[in-house]
């Protein structure tokens, strides 16, 4: 990995979960809430229809770390916010730009949006290259 610097942003990550992932993450995370896997439950609770997991989508904001500092040895800490819902069949696009960089450490912000709306914001990835 080339080396970043303050301002700077690490590259983008897109991806478009497919219509059967969150019956897929639901199986290998364990969390089989019906909002997750119910299309019918989701409407009926008031949501769009299915939404993804909230661990999905921050696995996809430490993909984009870890894509960019060369794998995931060199994520040394994650923190996000939970803040909007994100649906299978629509990209999700997660962009990180350099907060601060010293001695080989990064500080990244990042943020994971669906559709223009932030789904994972006030991420915030330390980066050890």
């Amino acid at each position: 990995m080339a080396t970043l610097n303050v301002g700077e942003q690490i590259p983008e990550l897109k991806v478009t979960p497919d219509k059967y992932l969150t019956v897929r993450y639901a199986g290998a995370s364990g969390d089989f809430n019906p909002i997750h896997i119910d299309e019918e439950f989701a409407k009926a609770v008031g949501l769009p229809g299915r939404i993804l997991h909230g661990l999905w989508s921050m696995a996809q904001v430490a993909r984009a770390q870890t894509d960019a500092a060369g794998g995931p040895q060199h994520l040394k800490r994650l923190s996000v916010q939970f803040r909007g819902m994100g649906v299978p069949e629509q990209e999700v696009v997660v962009t990180g730009t350099v907060r601060e960089a010293a001695d080989g450490r990064l500080i990244v912000d990042t943020v994971a949006e669906q559709a223009g709306k932030q789904i994972i914001r006030n991420a915030e990835a330390e980066l050890q290259l």
